[in-house]
C-alpha cells in the first residue's frame, strides 16, 4: 500500500481542531499508542497496540513501512501485518527491539485523507496528513490533497519534520 505523508509541529491544537471541522473533517477516535520499534536491515518496522477511548483495545498491528526524511510530502510504502503475519514474516524469535514512541492520536478524516493530531510523550505536539493512493487516484492527486491540507492548516502549522517520532526520540535521547 502507498500513502503520501506530511508532518509538522502542532503550535495549537485547538486552532487544528477548528481547521478540521470548517473544512468538514470528522473526528473519528481518540487512541493512545504504543509504537515499540525493531531493528531491521532495510526501512522501518513497528509493532503497533492501539487503545480507543471508550471502546477498549485494538487488535495489534505490524507495520513495515520505506519512506525518505524529507520535510515536503513524501511517498510512503508500507504494509500492515497481524502478530501471526508478522511472526511467519520475521521469523519467531522475538526482533531486536530499539525505541518506544507513545502517543494520544486524534484522528479526523477528510475525505479519504486523515489528519493525526498528535500529543507524543517526551516530544510535544504534531499534525500529519496521510492521503492513500488507491487504484484510482495518483500520486499526483495524492500530493495536490496535502498540499491543500498544509495551505488549510497553515495557521497552526510550525516547523515542518522529516523524521518519524522514532527518530526525533533517538536523537532527543543522543543529545
Amino acid at each position: 500500500m502507498h500513502n503520501v505523508e506530511y508532518k509538522a509541529e502542532l503550535r495549537d491544537p485547538l486552532v487544528a481542531r477548528a481547521i478540521a471541522k470548517k473544512i468538514g473533517a470528522t473526528l473519528d477516535a481518540t487512541l493512545d499508542q504504543t509504537d515499540t520499534y525493531f531493528r531491521v536491515t532495510t526501512g522501518r518496522l513497528k509493532k503497533r497496540e492501539t487503545t480507543e477511548q471508550g471502546h477498549g483495545p485494538l487488535p495489534t498491528q505490524y507495520i513495515f513501512y520505506d519512506r525518505a526524511d524529507i520535510v515536503r510530502p513524501k511517498l510512503s510504502h508500507y504494509t500492515l501485518y497481524t502478530e501471526d503475519e508478522a511472526r511467519e514474516r520475521y521469523g519467531q524469535r522475538p526482533l531486536p527491539t530499539d525505541i518506544v514512541v507513545k502517543k494520544r492520536r486524534e484522528l479526523w478524516l477528510a475525505g479519504t485523507a486523515r489528519i493525526h493530531l498528535d500529543h507524543v510523550e517526551n516530544l510535544g505536539h504534531f499534525i500529519e496528513f496521510e492521503v492513500p493512493i488507491h487504484p484510482k487516484s495518483s500520486v499526483t492527486a495524492a500530493r495536490d490533497k496535502t498540499e491543500q491540507l498544509k495551505a488549510h492548516f497553515a495557521p497552526a502549522l510550525g516547523e515542518p519534520i522529516a523524521l518519524g517520532y522514532r527518530d526525533l526520540i533517538a536523537a532527543d535521547e543522543e543529545g
